[in-house]
């Protein structure tokens, strides 16, 4: 990518038109007056539905890769949950958007979320019954619009080979555009600053400024983007450091090609990666 290729990205990218005939929306809910008027809503706005009242079937119908889930009401209590639970460890899953539509206050006791359980979920939406189709259709639209726009991502990184390397993989992704990169913490704040990207990859030991220190200037001035340390340099005390510093994520390059994508998209939605980051103790 050339300065002149980089200069001409702008800083905010529209929002991609709709196409939301290749949307695929799944509904988890045993409730069957609420599934089917929302199903006719949906589908007669070229969505396309799958539904599901238990478990079992949802774990089906995952293989056919909905675009967004609305995960409504199971009984008994706790089994929505469950299945919330099942699909953030699956590392295929977890980054689809999920609406979550609790039960009405009086159901909650026997189908709807515990209060610990909605402490620990970190859904993209949360709406109760009764809830008009419509509502949750807009809502719905909102979710795929972000979820379907590109991540901008700045590659950071002192070595070209490495940073070839990473924008070679990256640029084979659709939803993922590589919009700048830079080869130390001071270019890294700069870049970040003119284009803000969504994702800022950073290593930590680099020339004129160190990946920690550009990430702290970076939080601060730059608070839409979200950093994602990856270097090889993997210890706790590293971790830890980066943390302070208010990474979002932090990867070995060792377990980069494993890791490397679901972070990105991770931290793209504000949430820390790997999960266990989010629970390091930082003074």
């Amino acid at each position: 990518m050339t300065d002149n290729d980089v200069e001409n990205k702008t800083q905010n990218q529209a929002a991609p038109q709709e196409h939301r005939e290749a949307y695929k929306v799944l509904i988890v809910d045993d409730e069957p007056d609420f599934v089917e008027a929302l199903r006719r809503t949906l589908e007669s706005n070229s969505y396309q539905v799958a539904t599901c009242s238990n478990r079992p079937a949802v774990q089906e119908a995952m293989k056919t890769h909905p675009s967004v889930i609305v995960l409504g009401t199971l009984a008994p209590a706790g089994e929505t949950f469950a299945v919330y639970e099942w699909l953030e460890r699956d590392p295929r899953y977890r980054n689809i958007p999920i609406m979550v539509i609790d039960a009405r206050l009086d159901d909650r006791p026997l189908r709807g979320l515990r209060r610990f359980e909605g402490l620990q979920m970190d859904m993209e939406d949360y709406a109760s019954k009764p809830i008009e189709p419509a509502s949750v259709m807009l809502r719905l639209r909102s979710l795929l619009q972000a979820a379907t726009a590109k991540i901008r991502v700045l590659v950071t990184d002192d070595h070209t080979m490495v940073r070839t390397g990473i924008c070679s993989v990256l640029s084979l992704q659709k939803d993922i555009e590589v919009v700048g990169e830079a080869a130390d913490g001071m270019q890294a704040l700069d870049k970040a600053l003119r284009l803000v990207p969504n994702v800022a990859l950073m290593d930590i030991v680099m020339p004129v400024m160190s990946g920690i220190e550009a990430t702290k200037l970076i939080v601060k001035q730059c608070p839409e983007t979200k950093v994602l340390i990856l270097t090889q340099y993997d210890e706790e005390e590293n971790m830890i450091v980066a943390k302070q510093s208010g990474a979002f994520g932090f990867i070995p390059k060792k377990a980069a090609s494993s890791e490397l994508l679901v972070g990105i998209r991770s931290v793209a939605l504000g949430k820390y990666y790997p999960p266990s980051f989010a629970e390091l103790i930082v003074k």
